[in-house]
């Protein structure tokens, strides 16, 4: 069984080009075109199945993937999802609004919550309440200009 610190001198950096190139939603054909003529989709597979890579190559990498070349070659999978786990806002108890309010009671602002939906329906249903007014607005003033003119 391997540890974190064994695991940590083993970065496949080819692997880890290949999940910044997913995270940025581009294509191995397109990265390919942004290093140059002379590469193609069959390079950049291989280049993604190398454990080592150059600098030189790393860097014009990072470059189109618009990355620093240092978090391509230090990016760990374990701790992205350990960070994605424990760094968004409302995973603890002290984090958001809660936060800010130091000395008040801070589960009222953790069970604060409200429904979206209600919030649009009480939207739509002022909409309402004013379209009614203005059509009500607009049938007087036909009613009014119709007595004018038969005067």
């Amino acid at each position: 069984m391997s540890t974190t610190t064994e695991r940590k001198n083993k970065t496949h950096e080819g692997r880890n080009v290949k999940r910044f190139r997913e995270i940025l939603g581009i294509k191995q054909e397109a990265l390919a075109i942004g290093l140059g003529e002379e590469w193609n989709q069959k390079k950049i597979s291989l280049i993604e199945s190398k454990e080592k890579l150059s600098d030189e190559l790393m860097d014009e990498i990072a470059r189109v993937l618009n990355v620093p070349a240092e978090a391509i070659r230090n990016f760990d999978d374990e701790k992205t999802i350990y960070n994605i786990q424990h760094n968004y806002e409302g995973s603890n108890v002290g984090s958001g609004s809660a936060t800010l309010n130091a000395g008040s009671d801070t589960s009222t602002f953790r069970d604060c919550t409200f429904n979206p939906l209600d919030k649009l329906m009480g939207v739509m249903e002022e909409n309402k309440a004013l379209y009614e007014r203005l059509l009500q607005s607009e049938k007087e003033k036909v009613e009014f200009l119709k007595g004018k003119l038969v005067l």
